[in-house]
């Protein structure tokens, strides 16, 4: 019993159980000789007892291994030991395309073509060595994570056709993708492949096999008879085209060559992914994004309203009111009045200050400055020319009324300057022009007047 541990060879130990099919299992095991992981595909015990058999499988894998293509697993070793045949390949880190469909359902359309170009090429590389594969299906279909295929298995079911078709439900999976020939009982061809992988790709795209029944034999006498479900109508039809054509009944009505096959495969993923990323949808305009140093889309400022761009040079903005006196546009901000040399303003009027204007929105009404507005105007100017007015009258009054206290007190008018009291009853005082001043007695002159 083959059991984790079992060394193959004398040099291959089996790790872990990996795949497992009609054929055989697959093993990754790993080279004790030259420290490297493998696949190790072992065959059934029952292929052995087949005439011719094992010598035939033996040169197969020597013509496999010939094969240096990128999307064709590489054949190692091949030999047989305990009653076992075996077949040591490339080990490759992915997961088989079955596994992907159960998980998924089904491929996109421009997925599903990279993935079928991938498989034509690998089989074209086959064919050019003179090999067939004879069981391609998503089992063999190995994807790497970067998404990269690998085509695997190659050769081993043309000997044991017969027994597919005749074991009840031991080999399901090849059964749904044998082509019509080799269900027939005819020698597998290059178109055989073709048709296998027209399968593959009707799977993918619809995310069920064309034809189910209740055993291989049933289904392999549909692939021959039957017409196959027609693929959902949201498979583009150049794709359709290539699917329909790949299984055609008839091979000489298939793609001639794989390498024909895999190009309108590539052309049909690229044009899909060309549509994807073509942001026009009904005929409507793509959406541009500015770039650094261009000029920004409009955008709704706090208002909501979409902010125009200023013209650039002087060039009339559709919408907006023409300038007085010039035959150019009206620029959507107000003018920012420029200070005069000195920080003073013109004669006769305030200085006004140079502050940056607030945006103000095209349709707004037009702004109301304090200094035009009725009723609120002050004029600097004529409240300057009151204050000298003033200033004029009030030194014209001050000298007029020192003018008169003046002329009053020359002229003597004891009414205007007010009532003396008589010196006659003070001897120490004496009149002089009705003013009386204290008297100073004089030696020299006493006695010569008195008053």
């Amino acid at each position: 019993m083959i059991s984790p541990g079992v060394t193959l060879g004398g040099r291959y130990r089996l790790d872990e159980r990996i795949a497992g099919g009609g054929m055989g299992d697959v093993w990754r095991g790993t080279d004790e000789v030259l420290g490297r992981t493998v696949a190790v595909k072992i065959l059934l015990p029952a292929l052995l007892d087949e005439p011719g058999f094992a010598e035939r499988f033996r040169g197969e894998a020597r013509t496999m291994a010939t094969i240096n293509h990128p999307g064709v697993v590489d054949v190692y070793d091949y030999g047989s030991d305990q009653q076992l045949a075996f077949l040591v390949m490339e080990y490759v880190e992915g997961d088989a395309l079955s596994r992907t469909l159960s998980r998924v359902g089904r491929l996109t359309p421009a997925r599903t073509m990279a993935l079928v170009a991938q498989a034509a090429d690998a089989l074209q590389a086959a064919h050019a060595n003179g090999i067939v594969h004879r069981d391609v299906k998503p089992g063999n279909l190995l994807v790497r994570p970067n998404g990269t295929l690998v085509l695997t298995d190659f050769g081993i079911a043309r000997s044991a056709l017969v027994g597919q078709l005749t074991v009840a439900g031991s080999v399901l999976g090849t059964a749904s993708y044998i082509s019509p020939e080799q269900a027939s009982g005819a020698v597998a061809t290059a178109a055989s492949d073709v048709y296998a992988l027209g399968v593959v790709a009707y799977q993918c795209l619809s995310g069920h096999r064309p034809f189910d029944g209740a055993t291989p034999i049933e289904i392999a006498m549909k692939h021959v008879r039957d017409n196959p479900r027609p693929l959902p109508a949201d498979i583009p039809p150049a794709v359709r085209a290539i699917v329909d054509r790949a299984m055609a009944k008839d091979p000489g009505a298939r793609w001639p060559t794989a390498s024909a096959m895999a190009s309108v495969a590539r052309q049909a993923a690229s044009s899909l992914t060309t549509q994807v990323h073509q942001p026009a949808v009904n005929g409507s305009a793509p959406v541009s994004r500015p770039l650094s140093g261009g000029p920004a889309p409009n955008r709704p400022h706090s208002g909501g309203a979409a902010v125009p761009h200023r013209p650039h040079s002087g060039a009339p903005t559709p919408g907006s009111p023409a300038h007085p006196n010039s035959g150019q546009a009206r620029p959507p901000y107000p003018p920012v009045p420029r200070p005069v040399s000195g920080g003073q303003g013109a004669r006769g009027a305030a200085s006004v200050p140079s502050v940056q204007q607030p945006y103000r929105h095209p349709s707004a009404p037009p702004m109301q400055h304090p200094q035009a507005t009725p009723g609120n105007q002050s004029d600097s100017s004529g409240g300057r020319q009151v204050l000298i007015v003033l200033a004029v009258v009030l030194a014209l009054l001050v000298l007029l009324c020192a003018g008169v206290i003046s002329f009053l007190l020359k002229s003597g008018n004891p009414t205007a300057a007010g009532t003396v009291e008589p010196c006659a009853a003070a001897p120490s005082y004496r009149l002089t022009k009705q003013v009386c001043v204290p008297h100073i007695p004089n030696p020299a002159t006493e006695g010569r007047q008195t008053l």
